[in-house]
């Protein structure tokens, strides 16, 4: 073991030295002449081979086999893949730690819900019927009044409600009270959130009104610390409640929701300035279904090999390197870590690369999209992310490989730091979406056919991935972290970005489609 570390402490020197030698040859050089970090990063990225990412690859598939067959949050396939990865960065001089991760195991209704109007008239609504329970609802048993919250009534044709979409909504809202919001064009779980910080007691969602659009339906919200009664009301109960105002009703709900708990990994560099942060992250879950050996085995085995090669390079700023936990229950791991910060250490991170799924086995190559110049979906990151976006654009244009953008959609974990105001960026070879003819004769591999056909499913195994897309996109990874490990001149200070209203961008769900449906 021992004879091991000082084996890698000498690459890792050789490594240093031939990376400073640029540094010493030109006059008065430093990470910040023009070209440079380009130089450097590249010298990095040519260190980070397939070939090493896939020894990793190797570890986590027999990680899974050994336990059940999977990596998934919470079970012991995920715990010795962290360990795995924990004991790689400690041995490489990397300051590590973890945070705990909390998530739902189960939600059950204990009791039937009740909800009644008291005042001014008596009147009781019947479940399933008038109204159904939220799933992940918290308990609770409240007598307040109604407070409807910017409700379009009569409705539009077309679906158009914005109702609680926006803290502003709940201007003049009276703590205490029970909101009640329509449906519309944004989340449910968006619409709570704002609720509750604006000290709602309870929540009555009721449906839009349109044809299709009036009856109660099951859903999961997806989030279960509100810690209201949160229930869903049919469009002809939301009416009735909707006036006159001041209408007093009780609301209950009975539940509980077991919750487990699993860790983050994260780990900083001994080098760089504290205050001045590059973070790489890449989920380290999988599906309980399978082994996850490209989502995400390949991202965080990508980002553990340049993390190992960046270990004794002193770089100007300095990286840290996350394995999120929980990501395919909703990215939980880098949602409450982001969350569990304050202010001033969000503001240290000026950049966050996400790396999910990198080596899809009838890949394509997709940068997300910063500057919105496809002019899809979320809009732009914030600013800073169009300048990460060009960079990767960058070192696939030197080498003449091609790519395309893809949408920030919400669906990985770049999306609570989008939400903080963080500019984010990275790279994604496709999921269960098809590849079209134009795609193939682009990127080679089949057309009509998923870019994973193993996507969250037991062969997501060792077999499951492009060796070709493995090597290139394991290297831009390790470009793009060195990059800016050496030069932020182009990503906003965070100290002034943060006076910037921050992104509308979605936080969303991840790849498993769990929570709240978008409405």
């Amino acid at each position: 073991m021992r004879l091991r570390f000082r084996r890698g402490m000498v690459r890792g020197l050789t490594l240093a030295t031939a990376l400073a030698l640029p540094l010493a040859l030109a006059p008065t050089a430093s990470a910040s002449t023009p070209g440079l970090p380009d130089v450097l990063a590249n010298a990095v990225a040519h260190k980070v081979t397939g070939k090493n990412v896939n020894k990793h690859l190797q570890k986590f598939q027999e990680i899974a086999t050994a336990n059940g067959g999977n990596r998934a949050a919470g079970t012991p396939g995920y715990d010795a893949s962290l360990a795995y990865v924990q004991d790689k960065l400690r041995k490489a001089g990397y300051r590590t730690s973890t945070t705990d991760v909390q998530f739902p195991i189960s939600w059950e209704e204990l009791s039937p819900p009740v909800l009644e109007q008291t005042a001014p008239d008596a009147k009781t609504y019947v479940t399933p019927t008038d109204y159904v329970t939220v799933q992940s609802s918290g308990s609770g048993d409240v007598t307040a009044q109604i407070q409807v919250v910017d409700p379009v009534l009569p409705p539009t044709p077309a679906p158009s409600s914005t109702a609680g979409c926006e803290p502003e909504d709940f201007t003049g809202f009276v703590a205490g009270r029970i909101a009640l919001i329509q449906r519309g064009t944004c989340p449910f779980v968006q619409k709570a959130t704002n609720a509750k910080a604006a000290g709602a007691s309870g929540v009555i969602f009721f449906n839009e009104g349109q044809p299709g659009r009036t009856d109660p339906f099951v859903f999961d919200i997806g989030e279960w610390r509100f810690g209201i009664p949160i229930v869903f009301a049919s469009f002809a109960v939301g009416t009735d409640l909707a006036e006159p105002a001041g209408t007093t009703v009780r609301l209950k709900v009975d539940a509980k929701t077991t919750v487990g708990q699993t860790k983050n990994l994260i780990a900083d560099s001994r080098w760089g300035k504290s205050g001045e942060i590059v973070m790489v992250g890449a989920h380290l879950d999988s599906v309980p279904e399978g082994p996850g050996i490209n989502d995400n085995g390949s991202g965080s085995a990508a980002v553990l090999e340049t993390a190992l090669k960046m270990a004794y390079v002193p770089t100007k700023y300095k990286l840290r390197f996350a394995f999120w936990g929980a990501e395919e229950l909703g990215l939980l791991g880098s949602t409450q870590y982001v969350a569990e910060l304050s202010q001033a250490e969000q503001d240290k991170i000026r950049l966050y690369l996400n790396f999910d799924m990198v080596a899809s086995p009838n890949d394509a190559t997709f940068l997300y999209d910063g500057d919105d110049s496809d002019a899809e979906g979320a809009g732009p990151g914030p600013a800073g992310s169009a300048e990460i976006e060009k960079r990767l654009q960058a070192f696939y244009d030197k080498r003449n490989l091609p790519y395309e953008g893809t949408d920030f959609d919400g669906r990985s974990d770049y999306g609570p730091f989008i939400a903080n105001g963080i500019p984010s960026g990275g790279i994604f070879t496709g999921a269960e979406g098809i590849k079209t003819p134009e795609q193939a004769a682009k990127f080679g591999g089949t057309a009509g056919v998923a870019f994973d056909p193993c996507y969250h499913a037991a062969c997501d195994t060792i077999t499951n991935i492009s060796a070709a897309a493995l090597e290139r996109n394991s290297k831009a990874v390790a470009y793009t972290s060195a990059f800016f490990a050496f030069d932020l001149s182009t990503i906003p200070d965070r100290n002034a970005a943060a006076l910037m209203k921050k992104s509308g961008a979605p936080t969303g769900h991840s790849h498993s489609h769990h929570g709240a449906p978008a409405e």
